[in-house]
C-alpha cells in the first residue's frame, strides 16, 4: 500500500527550487537589505547613555545611574563581541562555518553578559539592581526596535 502527499494548489510548491545566479541573489539582496549588526551596537550604545543619564536624572542619586550604565553595558560589551565574531572572515567561509561561527559566538555572548552580571556588585559602588536591570531590559529591546526600523525593502526592477 502507498500513499501520496497531498496536492496544493499554491504556486511556490509548483516550481522547483534551484540555486539563484550571481545576478539573481545580488537583485535579492538590493531589495531586501540586511540590519548591520554594527549599527544594532551602535543604538544600543546611545540607549544605554540615555537610560543612564534619565536614571541619574530622574532620581538624583549617582550610583543609580551607574547602575543602570552598567546594566547596559552589560548588553553592549557583548553585543560587541558578538557582531566582530559574526562579521569576521571565518564566518564568511561558507555555511557551515557561518551556522557553527553563530552557535560559538552566542555562547561566548551569553558567557560574557553573565560574567558581567555576577562581576556588577563588585564593580559598581552601592549597586542598584533595580536600576541595572531596567538598563539591562530596555538596551536589550533595540534588537526588536532594529528589526522594525530596518532598511526598506527596494523595489524591484
Amino acid at each position: 500500500m502507498t500513499t501520496k502527499a497531498p496536492q496544493t494548489d499554491t504556486p511556490d510548491d509548483e516550481m522547483p527550487s534551484r540555486p539563484l545566479s550571481a545576478e539573481e541573489a545580488q537583485q535579492l539582496r538590493a531589495r531586501h537589505p540586511s540590519v548591520s549588526p554594527w549599527r544594532v551596537v551602535a543604538w544600543q550604545v546611545g540607549v544605554g547613555v540615555a537610560v543612564a543619564l534619565v536614571a541619574w536624572g530622574l532620581t538624583g542619586r549617582q550610583n543609580v545611574g551607574w547602575s543602570a550604565g552598567y546594566g547596559a553595558l552589560a548588553v553592549v560589551i557583548p553585543a560587541m563581541i558578538f557582531a566582530r565574531g559574526l562579521t569576521g572572515r571565518f564566518s564568511s567561509l561558507n555555511a557551515g562555518a557561518a551556522a557553527v561561527g553563530f552557535m560559538v559566538w552566542e555562547l561566548v555572548k551569553i558567557a560574557v553578559s553573565i560574567a558581567l552580571l555576577a562581576s556588577a556588585p563588585r564593580l559598581v559602588s552601592e549597586l542598584s539592581w533595580p536600576a541595572l536591570l531596567v538598563g539591562l531590559v530596555l538596551t536589550m529591546k533595540v534588537y526588536w526596535v532594529a528589526l522594525a526600523f530596518r532598511p526598506a525593502p527596494r523595489p524591484k526592477v
